[in-house]
Parts: C-alpha cells; sequence; structure tokens
C-alpha cells in the first residue's frame, strides 16, 4: 500500500515499490488558482532534492514545483499538457505532475505525514 508524505513547499508522494508519485497539494492549487499552463519534466532527467522539477501557471502566478527528493524521473502526466485544469480538480489524484524512482528512501524520513502538514497550513 503505498505511502503518503508532503513537503512543506506544498508538494504531496505517493510511494511505492521504491517511486514516488509527485503532485502539488489541494491547498497549493487553492493559493495559485486556475492553472493554464504546465511545464513537465523529461523521464530519465535527474533530480536532487530542492531542484525545479515543474512550472506551473495560472491565471494568477507562475510557480515553481520543487523535488521533494533526490531520483530520476520515469514518468510524466502527459494528460496535463492538454488539460492542466485538472490539477485543480484532482490535484491529489489524477492531477499528479511526474513519478520519479527514489535514489534515497531514507530522504522520506524528513518528509511530513498528513496530520502535521495539516498543521503546517494551520
Amino acid at each position: 500500500m503505498a505511502k503518503i508524505y508532503f513537503t512543506s513547499d506544498h508538494e504531496w508522494l505517493s510511494v511505492e515499490g521504491g517511486i514516488a508519485t509527485v503532485g502539488i497539494t489541494d491547498y497549493a492549487q487553492e493559493q495559485l488558482g486556475d492553472l493554464v499552463f504546465v511545464e513537465l519534466p523529461e523521464a530519465g532527467r535527474k533530480l536532487a532534492k530542492g531542484d525545479t522539477a515543474v512550472v506551473v501557471e495560472s491565471v494568477k502566478a507562475a510557480s515553481d514545483v520543487y523535488a521533494p527528493v533526490d531520483g530520476e524521473i520515469t514518468e510524466s502526466n502527459g494528460t496535463l499538457s492538454s488539460d492542466p485544469s485538472l490539477v485543480n480538480s484532482a490535484a491529489t489524484g489524477a492531477g499528479w505532475l511526474w513519478k520519479m524512482k527514489l535514489a534515497d528512501d531514507s530522504q522520506l524520513a524528513s518528509l511530513m505525514d498528513e496530520a502535521a502538514y495539516k498543521a503546517h497550513i494551520g
């Protein structure tokens, strides 16, 4: 069963079998407003924790989405190229951004669980 983690930068990760599916939280998409463009990473790209992985543009602003852990992109959510609003309607589901193979599982210990994230956003 997948375990869910959160970052202070409002990304979520669902981790199962060494692969993390990453997206932005519902809170983040609400703050951004209606998304109009998502620049997705290519498979094979290696990311270090804190690297900009994705750029999202909304009617309000452009924002970077950061790699929450080290790893290699295995897949991007191509559906978002034609329908970026899917992030708004299903941020923690079908609106995921990318999948990555984790380089170091121990980095997950620095992330928050759902209760800690809810306390973080108040």
